[in-house]
């Protein structure tokens, strides 16, 4: 068959999937979504005047008697909906199965234009912007249809639905059925775009509000059944089946647990520790990562340091030859899943607040938030005559003196510094100890007067002084984006004013991020710097991405929010630590959050790297079964990428301790060597 041909049939087979599952008409009776209806769009001009007569024919008989009432006509409309909907979450299997098995280089936010564009110029043709294909050049006749490339991936890995003779865009293949668990993406950067690129203005339309699929059941990955199994991998099975043995070596790390060191600052149970370590040394672990924490250090009295448990830790650390990441905690520490620890500001930081509660985070009622300073005292003398930059600094210069024989030995081989709430990057905008439960959108956590006279003086600059204000409309923690007059469809989000407060409220955080990197760098000189950033996965798939918003990343559906702060990362030259989430997903139970955690690694791995940064990773939740644990691989080592990149190194999160006897180590063990890129025995 030749180029031309198989062009042609592969056109047809697109169109005749969207015909097929946009036909059928939806029931008639409605059932509960999590969307309110969206206001539909006023036709204009000679539309406007022909559906005016049309509307009056339809709905008066000679007579005057109505035809079709009120009912009837929203029903008429709710089905429209539903099949709009419809053909949407269909696109974005499509557009999954194309990225993942079939290496088509598709804009982030692509739609049916991109797929036809994409197989135009596969098969040989010429595509321009404005739409125009012509036949440019013949291709050759050896060229292999993106067919075989799906082909090849199936054979390798049994994990790929056996599609037989079927095409890609098949609407009868078994990638497209019912259960997400046949169209799920292994990993989001499982296939990555190809040297082809595709102009971004292809791309008009936006599958951020694509639905999923209501009939199928989302797919959970049970950790006691991994622990307590005998199914553990084999390591021929591990290794070999997903093809990433010989690969890069990506060295992981294991974080400590953090009740170690008490507030005294003393080592709790040094045998212990020796204890964990000689176990994570026989896994051949490459470090541990320790937190340091700001109020534990200098707890009483400001700029007196106690470093003594520390030390006494780091020494046990160096006995048994591993490399060590530290952590510059500023953040609080506690809460449901703390077990029992708590570590909050130093005493001296919470008197001042007494007295000045403004240093602290404010959401719109006036309640005020501890677990970090606010980022409006970054440059305010209200800390014993410092600034919060001032003392960030002092802070890190104390260790880096204290322990500057670590440094020149090679121990310690990073340093993270905690920007906010966890050490993340982020507004504190979903706080449990105010009442914030998943998936709510959070709220905006700028209230505190010296944010409020930043944003007057930022108003006053526009030429806009009444903009000084935050949205009145957003709603609460736990308001979802359509119960709100500011985030829902066409929202206010989207208007003069949303945009000016939500690139000022970027903006603050963007300035926290190089305002204190900017002295990081002086006061860890030769050191990797890493910047942990979140991920904030819930409400992806709509276009306002709410929950996002709140925790400062302006990232809508219509524009990238993570590229500004990403050329500012470039800057000082730190590697950025991204959480990976979805592993086990236990909160994709809830159809209403809209949430797409494979989307969002995909877009903020991807903008890393075209920014020339390094990244690193870090999974959200422990994670010990088979599947989760060849995800995380396969997201650190995205295969098919035309620039070969992957994590520089990964911190596997763990409960303490690791070395439980229910937990089936060998999967870790084999986890770990293909980390490494090993090939087992």
């Amino acid at each position: 068959m030749n180029t031309n041909t198989t062009m042609n049939h592969r056109f047809a087979a697109a169109a005749e999937d969207l015909d097929v599952h946009e036909s059928p008409a939806p029931p008639t009776t409605t059932s509960t979504h999590p969307f309110q209806p969206q206001p539909q769009r006023r036709p204009r001009g000679f539309a406007a005047t022909n559906s005016n007569n049309n509307n009056t024919t339809a709905t008066t008989t000679s007579g005057g008697t109505p035809t079709k009432s009120r009912k009837e006509r929203e029903k008429e409309k709710e089905r429209t909906k539903l099949r709009e909907r419809h053909r949407r979450a269909i696109t974005s299997r499509m557009l999954a199965g194309l990225r993942q098995y079939g290496n088509f280089p598709l804009p982030a936010r692509a739609d049916m234009n991109d797929v036809i564009a994409a197989l135009a110029r596969e098969s040989g043709w010429t595509v321009d912007h404005d739409g125009t294909t012509y036949r440019h050049s013949s291709p050759s006749p050896m060229q292999p249809p993106p067919i075989a490339h799906f082909n090849s991936v199936q054979q390798n890995n049994s994990n790929v639905p056996n599609v037989g003779a079927h095409p890609v865009l098949s609407g009868e293949s078994p990638l497209f059925s019912g259960s997400p668990k046949n169209c799920s993406m292994r990993s989001a950067l499982d296939c990555q775009p190809s040297a082809l690129r595709l102009d971004e203005n292809l791309s008009p339309a936006s599958l951020d509000s694509v639905v999923p699929d209501r009939d199928g059941k989302v797919d959970k990955y049970s950790i006691t059944s991994a622990i307590n199994s005998s199914e553990c991998l084999d390591p021929d099975q591990f290794v070999h089946a997903n093809g990433i043995s010989g690969t890069s070596y990506i060295p992981v790390y294991v974080r400590l647990s953090t009740g170690l060191i008490n507030n005294f600052c003393q080592l709790m149970d040094p045998e212990g520790v020796k204890e964990e370590l000689q176990h994570l040394k026989s896994l051949r672990v490459d470090g541990v990562v320790v937190d340091c924490w700001w109020g534990i250090v200098e707890a009483w009295s400001p700029k007196k340091y106690e470093w003594a448990g520390y030390r006494e830790l780091f020494n046990i650390i160096r006995e048994f030859g591993m490399k060590l990441q530290v952590v510059m905690a500023f953040h609080e520490y506690g809460g449901n899943d703390s077990g029992g620890i708590f570590i909050s500001l130093p005493q001296w930081v919470l008197e001042i607040g007494k007295s000045n509660q403004d240093i602290f985070f404010t959401d719109r009622e006036g309640r005020r938030n501890t677990e970090c300073l606010s980022w409006g005292i970054d440059k305010e003398r209200v800390l014993r005559g410092r600034t919060g930059v001032e003392m960030y600094f002092d802070f890190m210069r104390s260790f880096r003196t204290e322990f500057d024989d670590l440094f020149t030995e090679g121990l310690i081989s990073g340093v993270e510094i905690g920007l906010g709430v966890c050490g993340e990057l982020k507004y504190p905008s979903f706080s449990e100890r105010m009442g914030w439960k998943y998936p709510g959108i959070g709220e905006f956590q700028c209230y505190d007067k010296y944010l409020l006279q930043n944003l007057e003086k930022a108003a006053k600059l526009r030429g806009n002084p009444f903009w000084a204000r935050g949205p009145e409309n957003a709603g609460h923690y736990n308001s979802k984006p359509h119960e709100t007059g500011f985030f829902c469809e066409r929202g206010d989000y989207d208007s003069y004013y949303g945009r000016f407060f939500m690139n000022w409220y970027t903006q603050i955080l963007i300035d926290h991020a190089d305002n204190v990197l900017s002295l990081a760098s002086l006061a860890f000189e030769e050191t990797l710097i890493l910047v942990k950033i979140p991920s904030v996965y819930w409400w992806y798939k709509t276009t306002s991405h709410a929950a996002e918003l709140t925790a400062g990343y302006y990232n809508p559906s219509n524009q990238d929010g993570y590229s500004r702060l990403f050329e500012v990362l470039k800057k000082h030259q730190v590697t950025m630590k991204f959480v990976i989430s979805g592993l086990h997903a236990p909160y994709q139970e809830i159809d209403g959050a809209f949430s797409d955690s494979e989307g969002l690694n995909w877009q903020v791995l991807n903008s890393a790297w075209d920014q020339g940064l390094s990244v690193a990773g870090q999974n959200l939740q422990p994670c010990y079964d088979r599947e989760g644990l060849v995800r995380l691989v396969e997201t650190a080592k995205p295969r098919n990428h035309p620039d070969s990149r992957h994590f520089s190194f990964f911190v596997f999160q763990q409960p303490s301790p690791l070395i439980q006897r229910t937990i089936c180590l060998s999967e870790i063990d084999h986890f770990i060597k293909s980390m490494h890129g090993e090939v087992s025995s």
